[in-house]
């Protein structure tokens, strides 16, 4: 069997579904409340700039990977109106129930599915635009997920990665402190699950760097790569384009 990396631990590709599943089972009901608190409200605006750059218009086709609690659902189906579309879906079914029923109580009603990225059950070329956001790096096999994202993407579409990334040198020691003293301490506070941030705080230093996810992208089909650095480099957001 293959091995594969949750957090700083090698485990077998199988035994990583399971313990992810089981982080994001922990956390979904404190998620938006712990992104408020570790972030200091800075996830609204990284959102935000994304939504920004997605720059959709009445119509368009969005397919919200990793969607979680809806942020970016809710905010792209502001942006389509009546006539498009935004399919919200989750590999994790508490995280996507717990947006869904957000969604329904503001009086939005979504596509919302439960599927794996890295086998997406969409026609190619079906949507304009796909975004993932803090959900690329939980998943397995990243180079098939982001093949799949360009697939079901029509030629000139594009794909938004919005990702926890390498931050910028002077903030390396005071943000290394920050995230495996400070979190850990708040999500056994507030969430009653101290692992669960732990494994965050790793699982951000296995991902890719910019440049190595830029390339990944290229690998992947898209023929453009953009990479826009927000926070001193703590979040990048990856503009893919299909050509």
């Amino acid at each position: 069997m293959s091995q594969t990396h949750f957090g700083f631990q090698t485990v077998d590709e199988q035994d990583k579904a399971r313990k992810v599943k089981g982080v994001f089972d922990s956390v979904a009901s404190k998620y938006d409340v712990m992104n408020d608190l570790m972030s200091m409200g800075l996830h609204r605006a990284w959102k935000a700039y994304t939504v920004a750059v997605a720059n959709l218009k009445t119509g368009d086709r969005v397919l919200d990977i990793a969607g979680g609690t809806g942020d970016l659902a809710r905010a792209f189906a502001r942006k389509v109106g009546g006539t498009g579309t935004v399919v919200h879906t989750d590999i994790n079914y508490a995280m996507l129930s717990t947006g869904r029923d957000r969604l329904l109580n503001e009086g939005l009603v979504l596509p919302t599915n439960v599927c794996d990225a890295e086998k997406l059950p969409y026609k190619t070329g079906q949507f304009d635009l796909v975004s993932v956001a803090f959900g690329l790096r939980n998943m397995t096999h990243k180079d098939a997920a982001l093949a799949e994202m360009c697939r079901v993407l029509r030629p000139g579409g594009r794909l938004l990665v919005l990702e926890f990334s390498k931050v910028a040198a002077p903030l390396q020691k005071p943000y290394d402190w920050y995230s495996f003293s400070v979190l850990p301490k708040l999500g056994q506070l507030v969430a009653g699950d101290a692992e669960s941030y732990r494994y965050l705080a790793e699982s951000i230093r296995m991902h890719p760097d910019q440049a190595t996810l830029k390339a990944m992208m290229k690998t992947a089909g898209f023929g453009h790569v953009d990479v826009h650095n927000l926070t001193g480099g703590v979040v990048a957001l990856h503009v893919g384009i299909k050509c």
